[in-house]
């Protein structure tokens, strides 16, 4: 369960990645750095992941990104075919933001399931 972690840290490190030719990269970077973090941290420090101070941050990072998700949440009718996001940004950003909010989630899940 442990290589989940490992797996998340690389794809958001990959989203990361990605992001340098977009105009507001630096924020989605920061956003997408935030799960990479987290599954990093949970894959090669896991005693430091299940410390309670961790243990509350990692639920605080939830919390902002269910609220970032609301917030960025697609408001285009359609958003989910590619044809819409492959054009509009809000629908690409609202995607991003569920992206990173699944992420955090599985990592919270498996970090919970391996104590």
């Amino acid at each position: 369960m442990k290589y989940i972690n490992l797996l998340i840290c690389i794809l958001m490190l990959l989203f990361i990645a990605v992001q340098y030719n977009d105009p507001d990269g630096p924020m989605w970077m920061l956003i997408y750095s935030v799960p990479a973090l987290w599954a990093g941290l949970a894959f090669f420090r896991k005693p430091l992941f299940d410390a309670l101070l961790a243990k509350k941050l990692m639920l605080l990072s939830l919390t902002a990104a269910v609220v970032g998700m609301v917030y960025f949440w697609p408001t285009t009718s359609h958003w989910w075919a590619s044809e819409v996001w492959w054009e509009t940004e809000t629908a690409r950003e609202g995607m991003g933001m569920m992206i990173a909010t699944a992420a955090l989630l599985i990592v919270w899940v498996v970090g919970r399931r391996s104590r």
